[in-house]
């Protein structure tokens, strides 16, 4: 059984403070993130995941999704991984 791990794209917003929900470095984060592009990068590393129409709560104004992926290890490895990931498609 796999742990469920919730990825917002407002942890890879560079343009957001930390305070605002940014979760990564400035320099791994991307501007503008999105959930094709979160989701491209888990398709390549094989993640089984799934997108749901909720939104964080720190940002309920913006419905902006979220994804479900399914993950053993810890969520801050999974995030930068995926901000990884993002930072290579530039």
């Amino acid at each position: 059984m796999s742990a469920e791990r919730i990825l917002y794209p407002c942890y890879f917003d560079v343009t957001l403070e930390r305070r605002e929900g940014r979760r990564v470095a400035k320099n791994l984060g991307v501007k503008s993130p999105d959930l094709p592009a979160i989701e491209a990068v888990l398709r390549k590393m094989k993640v089984p995941h799934r997108v749901e129409e909720h939104h964080h709560p720190a940002r309920w104004a913006e419905r902006e999704g979220r994804i479900v992926a399914e993950w053993e290890g810890s969520k801050e490895d999974l995030i930068r991984k995926v901000a990884s990931g993002l930072a290579g498609r530039k």
